[in-house]
């Protein structure tokens, strides 16, 4: 990708050689600039390297650009000879195209051009937003705890020990910049990165090593309407510096939150490489131009995975939406991606980044609390959390006082409130942090802070300015209920129990973990798996809440929330899958990922949401990811990059979206090609309707052996009984390794009619220990935006 930073050269000359000619730059001039807009424009031939006159790609869109532009009002149509500089991006391998600054009189000329397919206007995307390579049985490593999350999950000795923990490997993370020097970043015992590495870092060598290789600023957009020069990717915001750290790392001892947490933190592939690709910024969001920029770099610079905690709900078709296009690049390319499925959970059809060749990542709690338990003056203790634990609280009985939105500062008093304990409901106006800030100015000895209903049981704690417990909205009714019920003056005390794992009910789905089904690909379930992402560990620029840190440590890491945080997790294994499993496509770990979920928590039941009952395959995907099992997935799904091309011709899309989808893929023509159906793309789980007669559906799959020897699978379905289903052949016999079979599944109702809702089940295919699942989702009807009026049939998992 070429860059085009000085994009209105005569006025930019001026800024860089005649500084004081800056204050006489003509009004007409500046009318003109602000009746530009960014646009990206797709092209409908690709650039021939061979034959083509122009001795790049850049010069070439810059002749396209200039055939209709004009430098002010009234003067001929493509005479202006600056369009150059008004061309911002010139894309080489993710779109078949280049993004400018045109206006309405320039967009109407591009329409008559043989050349021009289409011009999108510029969109703005958003970020998504320890102890986990324990809980997801990845480390034997001296120092830290070997915790196998779930049965038979550590293996032998972790995860890490069979791949290294990722050496070599190079995890590209497109985010908000990063905290330069921080020790998640040390590269201490890091090799330097492997010979194809052709990226960059623009920090300085004290900051750029074998650990951070790469760090560049994407802002070319952003730069038309701030004028601001070139921007080092760093950032006071600590977005970036908790994905990166989160996927890749260094070990770090001593890491904590507010005292609490101690441990060694590390990333899930502590032993990658990073790049960081700073394309979101406080004052301007994640645009999507500066997206592609990037994308379209990192897969020339030669990462091996992308890690994507931004995107849009509402991004549209797939042909347009910049993760959907650099992401098809990438993955036929090798590279797998990564992304998060967003945060605008429970609602359903929610789910962001949905493309079939993108790994969705959902969010869900870990088993580590931050507990701060509120004992009431009858006894009864409800558990909160707070991760400001003051040692020295006195846990003694203090008058409760309950005011609600704890926001009018006329009536919380000295006098009413102060040595007192204030009750404050969430949901108003104010944060936890701002109530609790009130309440301290006035006096108030601490605060009980109660959640949304909404929330379930997920408590978010922060680290107030004073004493203080979360209590989720149960709990906080329970309060209520003793205050009002008791002759005498209410009380309470804060007990502090400090770091607390093992809680049996993880993982849970988090609330905020946006939810299927896909709005651009219904026949898709997405989002596709669930990880970590409630109350992670990393590092951070500086931490929130409003303690100063009790500790150098704790004022370089925080706890944040988000599919932002789950997404980096499933990033770092991929990158330690691919470390051990170099020759498998990305289709191919995606599916070992998903094929190996666990879909039972603690207790060996199934995973909750937050209201505490079974969460459906639209929240939780496949399962809550399992990294050593997924080393080990026995059969693969798989698919290659031009396997998704007859299944976007059946989606609809024309032959010029499709080939600027792929590019630089060779063209294609979809009436040369097989139609298949969503149903029929060989995906790891499975999604069918029967909303028609005769309501029986055939379901078409492949498996590749990725276990060594021989090897025979057996079919093992669960339905519930409104459903039967029939594998065909139930039994697959292997003979070597990459051997293919082939099977059919045919799912019908039972009494006609499928009764409306929908109904979830699982394919097993079965080898002495070791089982790939397939979940299965069957509608009685194409999806409409309130899919929780209807009812769900689960089996047990």
């Amino acid at each position: 990708m070429d860059h085009h930073p000085n994009c209105l050269a005569p006025v930019l000359s001026f800024r860089v050689v005649l500084l004081p000619l800056l204050l006489v730059v003509p009004a007409a001039a500046v009318a003109a600039h602000n009746d530009h807009k960014n646009y990206l424009i797709i092209v409908r031939t690709p650039y021939d390297y061979d034959r083509n006159v122009y001795k790049n790609v850049s010069s070439w869109h810059a002749s396209l650009l200039s055939s209709v532009c004009d430098t002010a009002e009234g003067e001929e149509l493509g005479k202006d000879p600056s369009a150059t500089a008004r061309l911002i991006y010139s894309y080489r391998n993710v779109v078949n195209g280049f993004a400018a600054r045109v206006s309405d009189a320039e967009l109407a000329e591009m329409a008559t051009k043989d050349w021009f397919v289409a011009a999108r206007p510029e969109k703005t995307y958003r970020l998504m937003t320890t102890h986990t390579p324990q809980m997801l049985g990845l480390t034997t490593t001296t120092g830290i705890i070997n915790k196998a999350f779930f049965h038979g999950g550590g293996g032998q000795g972790g995860m890490w020990n069979v791949s290294n923990m990722g050496e070599g490997m190079i995890i590209g993370v497109l985010d908000d910049g990063i905290s330069a020097g921080h020790p998640s970043f040390d590269a201490t015992g890091m090799p330097p990165p492997p010979a194809k590495w052709k990226g960059r870092c623009d920090l300085n060598r004290t900051v750029c090593n074998n650990k951070l290789i790469g760090a560049r600023s994407f802002r070319e957009s952003a730069r038309w309407k701030l004028g601001d020069d070139p921007v080092l990717p760093v950032s006071e915001g600590s977005h970036g510096t908790h994905t990166a750290s989160t996927a890749a790392g260094a070990f770090v001892r001593g890491a904590n939150v507010m005292g609490l947490g101690l441990g060694t933190a590390s990333g899930t592939a502590p032993r990658a490489h990073v790049a960081l690709y700073q394309v979101c910024f406080p004052d301007t969001g994640c645009d999507r131009d500066d997206i592609l920029a990037a994308l379209d770099d990192a897969v020339e610079d030669g990462v091996d995975v992308l890690s994507l905690s931004l995107g849009d709900d509402e991004a549209g078709d797939f042909a347009y939406d910049p993760i959907a296009l650099g992401g098809y690049t990438a993955v036929a390319r090798g590279v797998f991606v990564s992304a998060a499925a967003g945060n605008m959970g429970p609602d359903p059809a929610t789910v962001a980044n949905e493309a079939p060749w993108l790994l969705t990542n959902a969010a869900a709690t870990t088993d580590r609390r931050f507990v701060a338990a509120v004992r009431l003056g009858d006894g009864v203790e409800l558990d909160g959390e707070s991760l400001f634990q003051p040692k020295n609280f006195l846990p003694v009985q203090r008058p409760l006082v309950w005011d609600g939105s704890c926001s009018d500062e006329t009536s919380l008093t000295p006098e009413r409130i102060g040595g007192k304990i204030v009750v404050c409901e969430g949901g108003g106006k104010l944060s936890s942090l701002k109530m609790g800030a009130i309440l301290h100015k006035a006096g108030a000895a601490g605060m009980i802070a109660t959640t949304i209903a909404l929330f379930g049981s997920v408590i978010q704690p922060k680290a107030h300015i004073l004493p203080a417990s979360q209590v989720d909205y149960t709990r906080g009714e329970k309060i209520k209920a003793y205050m009002n019920s008791t002759a005498d003056t209410p009380t309470a005390e804060l007990v502090f129990k400090g770091t607390v794992l093992g809680n049996r009910n993880s993982p849970m789905v988090a609330p905020f973990s946006s939810r299927g089904p896909s709005k651009q690909n219904q026949g898709i379930l997405k989002p596709d798996i669930t990880g970590p992402g409630v109350n992670i560990i990393a590092g951070v620029a500086k931490p929130g809440g409003l303690m100063t840190p009790p500790n150098p440590m704790a004022a370089k890491f925080d706890i944040m929330s988000g599919t932002s945080m789950a997404t980096p997790h499933v990033s770092g294994i991929a990158a330690v899958i691919k470390k051990a499993h170099p020759t498998w496509s990305p289709a191919a770990i995606k599916s070992a990922m998903m094929t190996t979920a666990e879909t039972l928590d603690h207790r060996r039941e199934p995973i909750a949401d937050q209201t505490g009952l079974p969460a459906n395959l639209l929240a939780l995907g496949a399962g809550f990811v399992n990294p050593t099992k997924a080393l080990r997935p026995g059969l693969v799904y798989n698919l290659t990059a031009a396997d998704y091309v007859p299944y976007l011709c059946g989606l609809g899309y024309n032959d010029h979206e499709i080939n600027s989808l792929i590019h630089p893929l060779p063209p294609v023509a979809c009436k040369q090609l097989p139609v298949v159906e969503h149903k029929d793309l060989n995906y790891p789980s499975i999604t069918v309707f029967l909303d028609r007669e005769p309501y029986a559906v055939n379901v078409s799959r492949a498996v590749t052996k990725v276990g060594r020897g021989r090897a025979v699978y057996v079919a093992k379905v669960q339905v519930p009984s409104t459903l039967s289903v029939t594998v065909t052949p139930d039994t697959l016999r292997f003979r070597k390794v990459n051997e293919v079979r082939r099977f059919t599944v045919t799912i019908r109702s039972v009494q006609g009619r499928m009764e409306k809702g929908i109904a979830e089940g699982q394919l097993k295919w079965v080898s002495g220990n070791v089982v790939v699942r397939s979940p299965i989702l069957v509608s009685s009807q194409k999806f409409v935006r309130d899919v929780n009026s209807t009812s769900t049939a689960h089996v047990n998992r």
